[in-house]
C-alpha cells in the first residue's frame, strides 16, 4: 500500500467506527465540464448526497488520500484551473442538524493539461492555381466548445507579426477552405482556438501556390532546388525591366520568415540575394516580394550535406522532357550512378541521368535518388503545369469545328427558303395583270 493512501483509509476505518457502513448514504461526486479540462477553464465539483431521513448536510472535500478538509461547500469551483489544481478528489458529509454522517465518496480523478492547437492543410502545401485547399485546426484532446481565428505571418525575424484574415470568421468552426487557390493565398498561416478565458496559439502552417506567368522570375545559381553545404548560392528577381523593387524573402524549416539582407551570411544587392556558404538551416521556401507586398515564384530549396538530386527549379511544362541527375560532393566527378524513385517507388535504377519524355500532370510528385554506399537525397517537389501553345491549338480546333458544324446545321434551312423564294416568283410570273 502506497504511504499517500494511509490517510484515506485511516478516514474509512473512522467512519467504519462511528457507525455501520450499511446504514449510511454514499455521495456522488460530478465534474463539470469534464474530467479532463485544459488550464484556464472553469470547473465544478459537486458532492450529493441522497438520503430520506437527512435534509440538509455539511460537507467536505478532500484530495489526493489527504484527511484535511479544503472545501466545506457542496459545489467547489475553481474559476480558472491550474496544473495544480489536477489530482484525486473525494467527499463526505455530516448532517447540519443531528449526528449523522455519510461514508465517503468513491474518488474522482480530474487531470489538466496545457492545450496545444495543430494547424495542418489538406491535400498538400504545394498547390497550383485553382487547386482547392483545406487548413485544418484541432486542439489536442477535444473537439468540443473552441472557435476559431486565422492569421497570416507578416514580419521577420523571431517576433513573427500576425495579421487577422478579413474573412476570419468563416473558419470559426476549425476548417478554412479556399475552393480555388490563387497567387494571393501563398504565405504563412496561424490559427488561434479560443473557449472560455482560454486561448492558444497553432503551429506555422505554409501554403505555396504556383502561378502560370508570373510577373517576375526567380533566377538561382546552381540552377537547382537542392545544394550542397558550405557553396555560394545566388537569387536573383528579374521581371521584364530588371527593376530593383523585388526583395527575396524565406520560410525556413524552423518556421522562421526571414529577409535576405537578415541572414547571418547573406547579403541582398538590388534585388540578388547572394548566400555565401550554405549551411543546413538555409534550408527553406523562397520567393520574390514586391513593395507593395505581393509574392511571386515560391521555390523549395534544400541545403544537404550528403547526396542532392538535381532537379528544375520551376514548374515543368506539359510535354517537355524531365532530366534528373544524382550528386555526391565527395567524389570527382560529383555525378552518381544511383536508384531514382518517385513518391516511394523505384523508377529506374543504376543510371547517372533519368529522362523522362514528354511529361504529364501524372508524372507529378516527390522525386529523389539513392546510392547504396553514399546514401539518398532529400525528396523534391516537382509540379507540372499546362501548356499554353497546346491549349491554343485545342481552342483553335474547336472553334472551327464549331463554325463548320453551324454551317452544316444551317444548310438545310437555306435550300428551304432559296426553294420557297423561287416558287414564289415563278407563281407571280403566271399570275394575270
Amino acid at each position: 500500500m502506497e504511504l499517500r493512501q494511509l490517510p484515506l483509509l485511516l478516514l474509512l476505518i473512522s467512519n467504519i467506527h462511528s457507525g455501520h457502513t450499511e446504514e449510511r448514504p454514499k455521495p456522488n461526486v460530478t465534474i463539470k465540464p469534464d474530467h479532463h479540462v485544459f488550464r484556464g477553464d472553469l470547473v465544478t465539483l459537486r458532492c450529493d448526497i441522497y438520503d430520506e431521513g437527512v435534509t440538509s448536510w455539511r460537507y467536505n472535500w478532500y484530495k489526493d488520500g489527504s484527511t484535511s478538509v479544503f472545501s466545506e461547500r457542496q459545489e467547489h469551483t475553481f474559476s480558472s484551473v491550474t496544473e495544480s489544481d489536477a489530482g484525486k478528489y473525494f467527499c463526505n458529509g455530516t448532517e447540519t442538524e443531528g449526528s449523522r454522517r455519510s461514508n465517503i465518496s468513491d474518488e474522482v480523478k480530474l487531470t489538466v493539461s496545457v492545450p496545444r492547437a495543430v494547424l495542418s492543410v489538406s491535400p498538400q502545401k504545394w498547390l497550383t492555381e485553382g487547386d482547392p485547399v483545406t487548413l485544418i485546426c484541432e486542439v489536442n484532446g477535444s473537439s468540443t466548445g473552441w472557435t476559431f481565428s486565422w492569421f497570416t505571418v507578416t514580419g521577420p525575424g523571431i517576433g513573427n507579426h500576425y495579421e487577422l484574415l478579413s474573412d476570419s470568421s468563416r473558419g470559426a468552426g476549425g476548417k478554412y477552405t479556399v475552393s480555388s487557390a490563387d497567387l494571393n493565398h501563398s504565405g504563412v498561416y496561424v490559427c488561434r482556438a479560443e473557449r472560455d478565458k482560454t486561448a492558444v496559439y497553432s503551429n506555422t502552417q505554409p501554403l505555396w501556390v504556383t502561378g502560370v506567368s508570373p510577373p517576375v522570375s526567380l533566377i538561382i545559381s546552381p540552377s537547382r532546388t537542392q545544394h550542397f553545404t558550405s557553396v555560394s548560392l545566388s537569387l536573383s528577381c528579374e521581371d521584364q525591366s530588371n527593376s530593383d523593387g523585388w526583395t527575396v524573402r524565406r520560410y525556413t524549416d524552423s518556421g522562421r520568415l526571414e529577409d535576405c539582407s537578415s541572414l547571418r551570411w547573406g547579403s541582398q544587392t538590388g534585388s540578388t540575394c547572394t548566400i555565401r556558404a550554405t549551411v543546413p538551416s538555409d534550408t527553406g521556401v523562397y520567393w520574390c516580394q514586391s513593395e507593395s507586398g505581393e509574392t511571386y515564384q515560391h521555390v523549395n530549396i534544400t541545403v544537404h550535406i550528403g547526396v542532392i538530386l538535381e532537379s528544375p527549379v520551376h514548374p515543368v511544362t506539359e510535354g517537355d522532357n524531365l532530366t534528373l541527375r544524382c550528386f555526391y560532393p565527395y567524389i570527382s566527378p560529383p555525378k552518381l550512378r544511383a536508384d531514382f524513385y518517385k513518391d516511394g517507388s523505384l523508377i529506374q535504377s543504376q543510371t547517372t541521368e533519368m529522362i523522362i519524355p514528354t511529361v504529364s500532370k501524372s508524372h507529378e510528385g516527390f522525386y529523389y535518388c539513392k546510392h547504396p554506399e553514399t546514401g539518398e537525397s532529400p525528396k523534391s517537389w516537382i509540379s507540372v503545369r499546362g501548356s499554353h501553345s497546346s491549349g491554343s491549338h485545342s481552342d483553335s480546333q474547336i472553334s472551327v469545328l464549331h463554325i463548320l458544324s453551324s454551317a452544316l446545321a444551317a444548310c438545310p434551312y437555306l435550300i428551304v427558303t432559296v426553294v420557297l423564294i423561287y416558287k414564289c416568283c415563278k407563281m407571280r410570273g403566271k399570275t394575270p395583270e
